[in-house]
């Protein structure tokens, strides 16, 4: 493997260190000659998304039997750290559209949910998203006003969604959405509801305008009367609140390596430009300021990527890993910001502009500290781990 750091080190299987290198090459031979022009016009190039479909990255982690490639939740960390090192909007796209698109069809779905949407999910031709975040709820996504009752067969849902990822794409299915369904003494019961595109009563808002992931598809989803079959409930009435929040540990693992990818995009910029960069006819790696930035920089790399990797063989095997994915998210959520700030401040007024990586990196990064789980709730997570919370 090219690059600061070495995956041999990191005691992976020999096809897990291939399809980084494959999903690497293709990130600097495809993804990054049109990263800067989409994020300059906030397009998501779905040329780009078709081709990562035809890999099989949105399948990695499925099993062969429901048309995925048989890998491991490993396997798709490596692919995302690969793609994030040079564009963060692309490296989102492919973890949301498996993490919160396709998962929790595949974990919760019935059998003919699954024979209808997991194909095209698994192969790109589909994307999909998941409405939990609303603007009273967020890291409390308990406090949900969006509601859905039966009528006549029926859902009829009411309530809007906020920062809905890949849900607005020419390619978008469907949503799933959570929605309070029932109530059980003073606490709500929350389900998952499945909402096809293009249903009446259900309104994709205008695209954001974002600091950073410019290029990712991200809109706000209202309904209202937005009526679906019963049998779009997606697994046990009642249970959605739960469900999400095992879906959200695993997610976590996928951003800690987004996050990765992003402080390693950095460090590798960094490099790359404090040795040809000449300050007082010497090159800039020459200073010893320098030197000691750049390896910190490599140690924040290194310490995320160990932390990730660690909650993805726990995940794998079967075994609890939810205290390890908060760990992993937050540590490398910060090795990212910290990273991007040091590589911008390396390039110098350089640094400030969108066309160099690190100014985009330094715009994408501040999210990985909120999305899919504050900060502040990783550190929760943590604390009642340790039984002080």
């Amino acid at each position: 493997m090219t690059g600061p750091v070495d995956l041999s080190s990191y005691a992976l299987e020999d096809d897990e260190i291939e399809l980084a290198r494959m999903v690497r090459a293709f990130a600097d031979d495809v993804v990054a000659p049109v990263a800067y022009e989409a994020d300059r016009t906030h397009t998501l190039p779905m040329d780009v998304v078709a081709q990562m479909g035809d890999m099989g990255l949105f399948g990695l982690p499925f099993p062969e039997e429901v048309g995925g490639q048989g890998g491991t939740y490993l396997a798709l960390g490596l692919a995302i750290e690969a793609l994030a090192r040079v564009d963060q909007s692309i490296a989102i796209t492919l973890e949301a559209g498996v993490s919160l698109g396709a998962m929790p069809v595949f974990r919760f779905g019935n059998d003919a949910q699954r024979a209808e949407l997991l194909p095209d999910l698994l192969t790109g031709r589909a994307l999909a998203g998941f409405g939990l975040t609303e603007p009273e709820a967020g890291s409390d996504a308990g406090a949900t006003r969006t509601t859905a009752r039966r009528d006549g067969g029926e859902w009829v849902i009411d309530g809007s969604k906020q920062f809905i990822t890949n849900s607005g794409t020419p390619i978008t299915r469907f949503v799933t959405v959570t929605a309070v369904t029932g109530r059980r003494g003073d606490r709500p019961e929350i389900s998952t509801i499945i909402v096809p595109s293009g249903t009446p009563g259900f309104t994709v808002g205008p695209a954001y305008d974002k600091a950073g992931w410019r290029a990712s598809d991200t809109h706000p989803l209202a309904f209202a009367d937005c009526r679906v079959p019963e049998e779009n409930l997606l697994g046990e009435e009642g249970r959605g609140f739960a469900n999400f929040l095992h879906i959200l540990d695993e997610g976590r693992i996928a951003i800690a390596a987004l996050a990765t990818g992003a402080a390693e995009g950095c460090l590798e910029a960094a490099l790359d430009y404090a040795a040809t960069r000449q300050v007082f006819g010497a090159a800039l790696s020459t200073r010893q300021g320098i030197q000691f930035t750049l390896a910190r920089m490599q140690a924040r790399v290194h310490t995320a990527r160990l932390a990730w990797v660690r909650a993805a063989h726990l995940r794998d095997a079967g075994r609890p890993f939810k205290t390890e994915a908060a760990i992993a998210k937050l540590v490398s959520g910060e090795a990212a910001m910290d990273n991007a700030r040091d590589a911008t401040q390396i390039f110098g007024g350089n640094g400030f502009m969108n066309e160099y990586p690190v100014a985009r990196h330094y715009r994408d990064s501040k999210i990985l500290e909120i999305g899919e789980g504050t900060t502040e709730v990783q550190l929760l997570v943590i604390a009642r781990a340790l039984g002080v919370a």
